[in-house]
């Protein structure tokens, strides 16, 4: 039986690999290829760590066979965004140019709980610089040039896990790893057509990962299914005594047995700013939540949910990166703004950094209060359809456009999804986001696959140039 690896499921993949169907070493061979030969033409992979790859599919090769069968991750390629640090001389560029040559000690704590799954590393994946940590506006804000989406090499793939998308999205590796500060894991896999999990802070360790805003990043999984995202992140989460902003909570990725009835909440102000496609688009995928449950309107309290975040992400960047900024090494970032912008940083005051995190707190109680009522909020995914690569963007925490669903989210920590549901200008893909309750990413991901179950926009693929 011929099989062909290329955009399958992570657990049908799996089960090939499993019952020797298909080897680690050729899988290995086969995704290598292709982001040595596809990754360029979308500026979508920093380093292909070929050697590593193949000594890790030949290791799994071995113990498959010998009946040391690890899980559904055994033997599997996949590629990690380049904030993530990797030991044995791979570098760890952070997206930008000052750091090109960065060769850090060991793995960061993602990588080796994956390489403990028996996960296949075969590349580090493009990034807007310093994770966007430096204000950045347009899709140019990488040394290895914009990341576009595989839909259209017009069209920014999104930021700041930008070759993570791409790469899933174009089938250069079955899953990567992302990170999000405010809107970077979801932001690409909607532009990039794949399913994105933004797991609760605390979930999945950030030792080893570069630090943008200590009390705002996550790392998290960007796949072509939520099934896909389940998988990866049991395989990540759990406590780790380096990073001791994780929780003791432990997870299990469970798959519940028959149908679930779901309490959609619809969360006002989220369509502020919308374009046409992408509320079309939304307004169907309501249809198809009715489907599933109950689907009602609701309001947050009037607190300034934006606002507050973005205080307390200028802020923590400013400290974050203090010397690099302080040295001047920011003139030799690659987007214009970010010669500049961190400066401005500074001019954010102590005493509204406090009072913004005194804010946080009185959000994540409203928030958790309004799950009391709801299993999921949805929203847009975001508001437009990829940014086209001579254009600013809008959204998310830059400009004046509003992200409500990302401010509260990220400010609360709490997971969210995002699933394709569409294609709007431009033959574009739209999609709609999913925001669960602290610590129950089971919920969230259940969701997801009931959608996924009963539409089929995530088996779309790029039609991909020769």
């Amino acid at each position: 039986m011929t099989i062909d690896p290329v955009w399958m499921p992570l657990r049908e993949l799996a089960g090939h690999v499993r019952a020797r169907r298909v080897s680690p070493v050729d899988l290995a061979e086969i995704f290598l290829a292709r982001l040595e030969k596809i990754g360029p033409r979308y500026n979508a992979v920093v380093t292909v760590t070929r050697a590593r790859a193949l000594a890790e599919a030949r290791r799994a090769e071995q113990e498959i066979a010998a009946g040391r069968y690890r899980g559904p991750l055994h033997g599997i390629p996949y590629g990690a965004k380049d904030l993530l640090a990797t030991g044995g001389g791979i570098p760890t560029s952070w997206g930008a140019a000052p750091f090109k040559g960065q060769q850090l000690a060991e793995d960061a704590t993602v990588i080796q709980r994956l390489s403990a799954a028996g996960a296949v590393l075969c590349a580090k994946l493009a990034m807007i610089e310093l994770a966007g940590g430096m204000g950045y506006r347009q899709p140019n804000a990488s040394f290895t040039g914009p990341v576009t989406t595989p839909w259209s090499r017009e069209a920014w793939s999104g930021g700041s896990s930008s070759g993570s998308g791409a790469a899933v999205s174009a089938g250069l590796v079955p899953f990567a790893i992302g990170s999000e500060t405010w809107g970077s894991i979801l932001s690409p896999s909607g532009n990039c057509g794949i399913t994105g999990l933004r797991p609760t802070y605390g979930r999945v360790s950030r030792h080893g990962a570069m630090a943008l805003c200590w009390t705002l990043d996550k790392l998290g999984p960007m796949a072509l299914t939520a099934d896909d995202c389940g998988l990866v992140l049991e395989a990540i989460a759990g406590v780790d005594p380096s990073d001791p902003t994780t929780s003791a909570r432990p997870y299990r990725y469970a798959v519940e047995d028959g149908p679930r009835r779901f309490r959609f909440g619809v969360l006002a102000g989220a369509l502020d700013g919308v374009s046409e496609d992408m509320l079309a688009a939304y307004r169907r995928s309501l249809d198809l939540l009715r489907e599933l449950g109950t689907v009602e309107d609701t309001a947050l309290p009037d607190l300034p949910w934006e606002a507050a975040v973005r205080i307390i992400l200028q802020g923590e960047a400013a400290s974050a990166f203090d010397e690099f900024i302080e040295s001047g090494g920011v003139a030799g970032l690659t987007a214009p703004e970010d010669h500049f912008m961190p400066y401005a940083r500074d001019a954010v005051l102590a005493k509204d950094y406090v009072k913004a995190t005194r804010v946080r707190g009185v959000m994540a109680r409203e928030i958790d209060r309004i799950f009391e009522r709801f299993d999921v909020l949805v929203a847009p995914g975001r508001l437009t359809v990829a940014t086209p690569l001579d254009q600013e963007f809008r959204g998310g925490m830059r400009g004046t456009s509003r992200d409500i669903m990302g401010a509260v989210g990220n400010g609360a920590g709490l997971p969210g999804l995002i699933v394709p549901n569409g294609f709007g200008e431009r033959g574009l893909p739209t999609s709609l986001q999913l925001m669960g309750r602290a610590w129950e990413e089971n919920t969230l991901l259940a969701a997801g696959r009931a959608i996924q179950a009963r539409s089929d926009w995530h088996t779309k693929h790029p039609a991909l140039e020769d």
